[in-house]
């Protein structure tokens, strides 16, 4: 899928729709934004509920890095 968008006077550009609705991307959610190689790569990160809490106490081990990997999505 390709979609443009243009970049106004104050740096800020929409989502379009089609991704928004596809990812479930909602006002207050995170964009990550990453450099590779004079290319972008952009992740939502969605914002963590109390049962994704719940998990970590549940999963046991590393707390930091299931922090992370949650945070991210995954």
């Amino acid at each position: 899928m390709i979609s443009e968008t243009k970049i106004s006077s104050g740096y800020s550009t929409i989502i379009p729709s089609i991704i928004r609705k596809s990812l479930d991307i909602n006002p207050g959610d995170i964009l990550m934004w990453t450099l590779n190689d004079h290319e972008i790569l952009l992740k939502p990160r969605k914002k963590i509920h109390f049962n994704d809490i719940v998990g970590l106490i549940e999963e046991g081990g590393d707390a930091v890095s299931a922090k992370k990997r949650i945070q991210c999505g995954k």
